[in-house]
């Protein structure tokens, strides 16, 4: 094989590699579906469980306490909090739950939602039973492929056009 023969063979196999990721990039960008896989088809139900969270997240907003833990009748009290703020997401949840969305997408899928914020609340009572134990440990909450549970809850609310219903972060560090 000649040397021009081979150079023409480069340059057609570099042109397709090009023209290929162009193709790829222009549907990416131009054709590729764009709703995401945690969005359901029921409006009227997302906006119902927005309405439940915003009522919640005000009471959650009236527990609000900023003082520095000192001693271990303070861990008790913050226990007590968590707990009462539990409570309020428990009714949260429960209210969301009692009506389930109309489409089968959202039916297949707000359970598991519903399930990750009950694993979420377990989490939360674990950390409360701690610090009435006398230890203040840091929020620890279950993972999901590596990341916070509360981070796939706050992504299926965020989709879902319902960004009050993604969890408190009241136990951030």
């Amino acid at each position: 094989m000649s040397g021009l023969a081979i150079t023409y063979a480069k340059r057609s196999g570099l042109t397709m590699v090009i023209v290929a990721m162009i193709a790829m990039w222009t549907y990416a960008f131009f054709f590729s579906p764009r709703e995401s896989i945690n969005k359901i088809g029921d409006a009227q139900w997302a906006a119902l469980a927005e309405a439940e969270c915003v009522t919640a997240k005000k009471a959650l907003f009236a527990l609000a306490d900023f003082r520095l833990i000192g001693n271990e009748a303070d861990l008790v009290e913050r226990a007590a909090i968590v707990r009462t703020a539990n409570d309020i997401l428990t009714e949260m949840i429960d209210a969301i739950e009692s009506r389930p969305p109309d489409d089968a997408k959202g039916q297949a899928i707000v359970p598991l939602w519903i399930a990750d914020y009950r694993t979420h609340l377990v989490d939360r009572e674990a950390y409360a039973s701690a610090l009435v134990s006398g230890a203040n440990p840091p929020f620890a909450e279950t993972q999901v492929d590596g990341l916070p549970i509360s981070e796939k809850i706050a992504t299926f609310a965020n989709d879902n056009r319902m960004p009050t219903c993604a969890p408190p972060r009241d136990l951030s560090v």
